[in-house]
């Protein structure tokens, strides 16, 4: 407010100064004259400007009244638009309860509606089985009076339930022989063909049997042939070893023969078994050995000895 007052009095003392005089009617009028005036013109001046801050007070006085008013009317109106949300909201909630009755209500009317169905459907059925029982029942009104005439022909029956349950046992007697003797026909065509496969099958063995009795005679025969080539070369190999064998004794007994003249050439006892001709024949090695070394040492020192004098 203060700001808009320092504004305010500047521009209105401007506007209430008169412009300024000619420069002959100033020299004109005497100074006290122009003081007299100028005193004038402020007091008009401060009068007006006083008329004009009272108007401008009650200016503001009115708009601040009419800014309470709009103030209270915003409040009212903010009220007013959270009770219209509430009521919105309480009117969407009501319509969402109705809708969910009525959703309610019409399955609750399509289940009764589809029960109803049923039961029509039922009584329908019902009324059908009734019908047919009552022809049958028209149907079967000659047995029951024939039912009648065997009780009285038949004292051991009282009642027509008995004679009925008599003959219900004795077709059930009946069914269950006929199924009886049905199962033992299948059981006997089952036999019959498993009879005839397994008849099938002892020729098919048969063969196959006897195909395997030609393929083992060849194989017989193959193996005579094969027993005779190997006995033949079995006695060729026995009379080859009994040579052989001959012959081993021969070496044999020639290897120790000389590990004996060895052992006496070296005037030692024998100190192997007669049976060890490896150790024999490496004596008899190294003996040679020993007298080649000697002989040879004996040819290198013959030509250094002096002759001997006659």
């Amino acid at each position: 407010m203060a700001t808009y007052w320092e504004e305010y009095f500047p521009l209105a003392l401007q506007e209430k100064l008169p412009e300024k005089m000619p420069e002959q009617a100033v020299d004109h009028f005497p100074p006290v004259l122009r003081l007299l005036e100028k005193r004038q013109e402020l007091v008009e001046t401060d009068e007006g400007l006083r008329a004009q801050k009272e108007a401008f007070q009650d200016s503001v006085a009115a708009a601040q009244r009419r800014w309470e008013q709009l103030r209270r009317k915003e409040q009212e109106l903010k009220a007013s638009f959270v009770r219209f949300d509430r009521f919105l909201q309480d009117a969407e909630a009501r319509r969402r309860r109705a809708l969910r009755r009525a959703a309610e209500e019409r399955r609750g009317a399509g289940r009764q509606e589809a029960e109803a169905r049923r039961l029509r459907a039922q009584l329908a059925g019902l009324l059908r089985e009734r019908a047919r029982l009552q022809s049958r029942l028209e149907r079967l009104a000659p047995c029951a009076r024939l039912l009648g005439h065997v009780l009285e022909r038949r004292p051991e029956f009282h009642e027509v339930p008995e004679l009925v349950a008599r003959f219900d046992g004795l077709a059930d007697t009946l069914a269950a022989l006929r199924r009886t003797e049905r199962e033992r026909l299948a059981e006997l065509e089952a036999a019959r063909a498993r009879l005839q496969r397994l008849q099938d099958a002892g020729q098919d063995e048969r063969l196959r049997h006897g195909q395997r009795r030609a393929q083992l005679q060849e194989r017989l025969e193959a193996a005579r042939e094969r027993t005779l080539r190997w006995e033949s070369q079995w006695i060729h190999i026995q009379n080859t070893a009994a040579e052989k064998t001959l012959l081993l004794g021969r070496a044999r007994m020639a290897a120790l023969n000389m590990f004996q003249q060895v052992c006496q050439h070296r005037r030692q006892p024998p100190t192997l078994d007669i049976e060890d001709t490896e150790g024999q024949l490496e004596q008899v090695k190294l003996f040679i050995q020993d007298l080649s070394a000697m002989l040879t040492s004996l040819r290198e020192a013959g030509p250094a000895v002096p002759p001997s004098q006659p």
